[in-house]
């Protein structure tokens, strides 16, 4: 059964005003346990309001969100509870780190949802550890730390809370490749380590091609394809007309394959075509 399901997701701003519009129309998808989805659209496709929605933050002009296959405005009241199951990392998190020390700062979310003591400590120190934060940096802080370090204390709040849904905003904005390849392989260990169903929204294909198992792409407020990507970056030249840029290695192998020389695959990482031309080398090396 999919953890998250849109039933016809529709949602309009300022309705009846000079200034409506409408930002997510008739969205119907279905997200399984456990994947990691990579969402793409350009600046005003939807993506942002969509995403909102699945944590509650925006409530639908029409139609229906479901967590676990229950309607999540079904009940008002419950919304909160949604909040720790779907959590929901915003673009450069860091701007809302606020307590005296790490420590205190990734528990915070824990320590809201009345947790005791050792479960919170359990929850902190296992996160921090996924995410790449020593335990010596618990009681330094945060605003000691390098820009990448308070960005991933920031990331690790929300993952201690150990929703069901992690979404996270571009989490890899405004850092250097170094600092953009640690957070990824931390997300990765994480999932690794829960199982739990991870959205990464990013403007960045390559950082998507290296993780996501289904790509979700939004253009003009509607769901222009949601599939493994594979099949996604088997329409390279759709994603381009509509402001989307592929992989450069994927350019490569589509420029290959205009001129005789077909791998039979989609190419979307480097390592990825590293290991289909050394094998293909070999296999003329046999010949």
């Amino acid at each position: 059964m999919a953890i998250l399901e849109t039933q016809e997701l529709t949602y309009t701003y300022s309705i009846g005003s000079p200034f409506e519009k409408t930002a997510v129309d008739h969205v119907s998808l279905k997200i399984e346990e456990g994947q990691m989805i990579g969402v793409m659209g350009h600046t005003g496709s939807g993506k942002s309001t969509l995403i909102q929605h699945f944590n509650g933050l925006l409530r639908p002009t029409s139609g229906k969100i479901l967590l676990d296959g229950k309607d999540i405005w079904e009940d008002k009241n419950n919304i909160r509870n949604v909040r720790f199951q779907v959590g929901l990392v915003f673009q450069y998190p860091e701007y809302q780190i606020f307590e005296e020390t790490v420590y205190k700062d990734i528990a915070f979310g824990p320590k809201n949802m009345g947790l005791d003591d050792n479960e919170i400590k359990r929850r902190v120190l296992e996160t921090a550890n996924d995410i790449g934060l020593s335990e010596e940096l618990m009681e330094r802080s945060p605003f000691d730390l390098s820009g990448g370090q308070k960005r991933r204390v920031a990331i690790a709040g929300v993952m201690a809370m150990e929703p069901k849904v992690l979404i996270l905003d571009e989490p890899t904005a405004g850092l250097d490749p170094a600092g953009r390849d640690k957070i990824l392989e931390h997300i990765k260990k994480y999932h690794e380590r829960t199982k739990n169903t991870i959205l990464i929204v990013s403007h960045s294909m390559e950082d998507i091609a290296s993780f996501a198992d289904k790509i979700l792409v939004m253009n003009k407020a509607k769901l222009f394809c949601y599939d493994d990507t594979v099949n996604v970056f088997a329409r390279a030249d759709e994603i381009s007309k509509i402001g989307l840029d592929v992989p450069q290695i994927t350019k490569v192998f589509g420029e290959l394959k205009k001129r005789g020389l077909d791998f039979g695959k989609e190419v979307f990482t480097v390592g990825y075509a590293k290991d289909l031309l050394i094998r293909r080398l070999k296999e003329r090396e046999v010949r």
